[in-house]
């Protein structure tokens, strides 16, 4: 009975005190409610809506209807037609497109004639699974298309070619051709794309820890006594961090170099730059949320907070397309999301800053912004 007792007023002692604490109640709370709701939504394997770009050289009701049920289904939506081949691989070299479609000029006259035509599927295969996707969505509304055929008394044969089913007689053949990753290796979408998120992560966390340590310590007190200003505090202990985690980006590279064979088309200076602002974010994210933190726990809980939905919300693990369209326009507002596109298409596609530079002026935004503001807190605290 005795022992009971003292369990239960353990217990209440315990509930009190997490009352008290507001901050800590709002973190076993809000957060893990809100990262259920992230990993629900964001976390699925279904793409829809591939910005399909189309080049037409037969301009003809049949190849108008082959497109139109393309465009017509959820799994693409018509974003342009092009005059040329060319144009359609720019692009999707620039990612205006996910992927392409060209159409022969026989196209018309060799289904009527009972032969086989090919319509050629370009896909944009820095992302493997979105690829091998849509490889498949077309697949299906090809053979639906056949069938369709079929119908209309061509009375086509089908047969399977390359994994398509595709008709004897009046048929279509998709000629899939895979752009800046021909072998499909998934792990090229994996590794540049948790590659900022590490940067984030570790970046946020070490300069927070740093800052509420200090501040433990009570050496805070003591740099006050010093003719340093609290905006050269601030630097002072950012450029330690700062040229740590500049290491830590040069190994990664290698890793991903020699581990798994990513490419490099493009300008590592230009990987590295995005990789310089990206780790500037993170450690101002960090500082700003040890300025809400009065220990170390309480920053651990305010981080796990912030970088998960970060995370969840970067296309780095799985493409942004998959995500509802109301949370796709969100993920902009992600410094982690700029910098896996500077990433990949720098390696993969060898894309240079006169296609990249919207991306280094959000992370730019980022950086002045999120310092700026800890910087901000910071001298409010000390003051």
């Amino acid at each position: 009975m005795k022992r009971t007792s003292r369990l239960r007023i353990l217990i209440r002692k315990e509930f009190n005190q997490i009352r008290r604490d507001r901050r800590l109640m709002v973190s076993l709370v809000v957060p893990p409610t809100l990262q259920i709701l992230l990993f629900g939504f964001a976390l699925d394997s279904t793409v829809s809506n591939l910005r399909l770009g189309v080049v037409d050289y037969s301009h003809t009701p049949e190849s108008r209807e082959l497109i139109s049920s393309f465009t017509e289904s959820k799994s693409f939506r018509a974003s342009g037609s092009y005059r040329s081949v060319n144009e359609l691989e720019r692009a999707i070299s620039e990612s205006r497109l996910d992927a392409g479609m060209v159409v022969p000029y026989p196209f018309a006259r060799e289904i009527h004639r009972g032969r086989t035509v090919d319509v050629q599927i370009i896909l944009n295969a820095a992302n493997a699974n979105t690829a091998t996707i849509g490889q498949g969505y077309a697949a299906g509304l090809i053979q639906a298309y056949n069938g369709k055929l079929a119908r209309e008394g061509i009375r086509p044969v089908f047969r399977d070619t390359g994994g398509f089913s595709a008709t004897k007689t009046g048929s279509v053949t998709p000629v899939t051709a895979f752009l800046y990753n021909p072998g499909l290796v998934n792990a090229w979408f994996i590794v540049t794309g948790t590659f900022g998120v590490l940067l984030i992560l570790n970046g946020s966390l070490v300069a927070s820890t740093a800052m509420i340590k200090e501040r433990e310590a009570g050496t805070v007190e003591q740099l006050l006594m010093t003719p340093a200003g609290t905006t050269e505090i601030v630097v002072a202990k950012i450029v330690p961090i700062f040229l740590l985690l500049i290491t830590m980006v040069l190994i990664a590279i290698g890793v991903m170099r020699l581990a798994f064979s990513v490419p490099v088309h493009g300008s590592l200076v230009i990987v590295i730059s995005g990789a310089a602002l990206c780790v500037l974010s993170g450690i101002g994210i960090g500082t700003f949320i040890s300025t809400f933190s009065k220990s170390a726990q309480q920053s651990q809980l305010m981080a796990f907070f912030v970088n998960p939905p970060l995370a969840v919300l970067s296309g780095a693990l799985t493409p942004v397309e998959a995500m509802p369209a109301w949370m796709q326009p969100i993920t902009w507002l992600n410094p982690i999301r700029h910098f896996g596109i500077i990433t990949r298409a720098t390696l993969l596609k060898g894309s240079g800053i006169d296609v990249l530079w919207p991306h280094f002026l959000a992370l730019i935004a980022f950086t002045v912004v999120l310092i700026a503001i800890s910087t901000w807190r910071f001298r409010k605290q000390l003051g």
